[in-house]
């Protein structure tokens, strides 16, 4: 082991294992530590604090190590300066440049901090400007361009993790990961708490919702919830809004009548039917205004002046003229909403909510609702370790929730 650094950590680090899992790390990448110092808190809510010295093979592995270990809150003690390089491609980073977390991260550059803009996970940091004007930002693969300028190695950075108990999670509410037999009812309130909260502070409210919403007969409360201005920007796929707009023109979900959960005659066809209207109208927004589109979420969201983005995929009939089937480009247009973003609510959906996590900083609480306690956990697995999950029917938790947060709302299973 030729390379060596010697880093801090600071935390909970017995109660959350996190020590031991900084430790596992190192071994798992090929490398060394030894332990320096380690001050533990005598009261359950001091924070302990360690010193490592960990070394590696060569600077190259040492530099892969220190990223992994960042993304744990483990930090250089004496992190120098920040090293970069030009992109010679475009769509090409240099070689060694840093990968990033959805950590908050500072780059300290001409010696000074500079914090970065967006944090996102798996992005390349740009540097841009010089001096007071310095801006540093996250930036993905796909839009890099020759001769900008990138860090590189993981030198003059810092990642600042939040600080974990073992009893709560990272905003505070719903003790672990994935909540599948706790009161529902708690649980609920905790999440429309969690809502006002966001709202209070002038920040919005961001969905990501599946056709389940739909298919469970959900989508009235979600209406409500748009209308009480607790849907600030929706991100879907081609289904949700197929599904719903299907609803709104046939009353059925997949030729399911709703009404009566049984299928209808010719069924199958509502919903290519519902995709042909909408395209004739030109757009979602044109259908309503042409009075064609007269209910539903999609609806609501245009009524409301709410923001919405549709990104489609290889299974999506149509699709709907609002849907982006470039992934690159609905990716982009993803991350130009997230600015005031204060809370996500992620619902019945797998690939939106996967796809939504890895773009959003992890300081931005974030709640998963799903019968299937595998999206949650698919989560928590990419990067966005401030996932909190609900095992729960969608249609059920919906309603529960706008009769929390939707004056005079009444369930329809009350």
């Amino acid at each position: 082991m030729s390379e060596s650094e010697t880093v801090e950590i600071s935390g909970h680090l017995i109660d959350t294992g996190i020590l031991s899992r900084v430790l596992d790390d190192i071994r798992d990448y090929g490398g060394d530590w030894v332990i320096d110092r380690f001050d533990v808190g005598h009261e359950a809510a001091e924070l302990s604090s360690a010193t490592i010295t960990i070394s590696a093979a060569d600077d190259e592995n040492l530099q892969r190590l220190l990223m992994r270990l960042q993304s744990r809150g483990v930090n250089a003690v004496d992190p120098g300066e920040a090293q970069t390089a030009l992109c010679e491609v475009d769509g090409v980073f240099p070689d060694s440049f840093y990968s990033t977390t959805n950590l908050a991260t500072r780059v300290r550059l001409d010696g000074r901090w500079v914090p970065v803009d967006n944090p996102e996970m798996d992005c390349g940091l740009v540097v841009d400007g010089s001096g007071d004007e310095v801006r540093v930002y996250t930036l993905p693969m796909s839009d890099v361009k020759a001769g900008m300028r990138v860090v590189c190695g993981a030198s003059g950075l810092r990642v600042d993790a939040p600080v974990m108990t073992k009893a709560e999670g990272s905003f505070g509410f719903m003790e672990s990961d994935v909540s599948s037999e706790k009161p529902q009812a708690v649980l609920v309130r905790q999440v429309a708490d969690g809502m006002r909260e966001a709202k209070a502070a002038g920040r919005k409210l961001l969905w990501v919702g599946g056709p389940g919403v739909v298919h469970t007969g959900a989508a009235p409360a979600m209406v409500a919830l748009v209308r009480a201005g607790f849907v600030d920007v929706l991100f879907a796929g081609n289904a949700l809004a197929t599904h719903d707009i299907e609803s709104a023109l046939y009353g059925t979900s997949l030729g399911v009548d709703l009404a009566q959960a049984r299928g209808v005659e010719h069924g199958h066809e509502h919903h290519i039917r519902a995709l042909n209207t909408i395209r004739k109208a030109g757009s979602i927004r044109a259908a309503v205004e042409q009075g064609v589109l007269q209910g539903g979420i999609m609806h609501a969201l245009v009524t409301g002046g709410k923001r919405y983005v549709l990104v489609g995929s290889v299974r999506d009939d149509g699709p709907l003229p609002d849907v982006y089937t470039d992934v690159i480009e609905g990716q982009r247009a993803m991350r130009a909403e997230l600015t005031g973003v204060g809370f996500c609510l992620m619902v019945a959906t797998m690939l939106h909510s996967v796809g939504t996590g890895n773009i959003l900083p992890a300081s931005i609480p974030l709640v998963c609702v799903d019968i299937n306690p595998a999206t949650v956990t698919k989560l928590a697995d990419r990067g966005s370790s401030q996932a909190r999950g609900i095992v729960t029917d969608v249609g059920l938790f919906l309603e529960q929730l706008a009769g929390e947060l939707v004056d005079g709302y009444v369930t329809k299973r009350s």
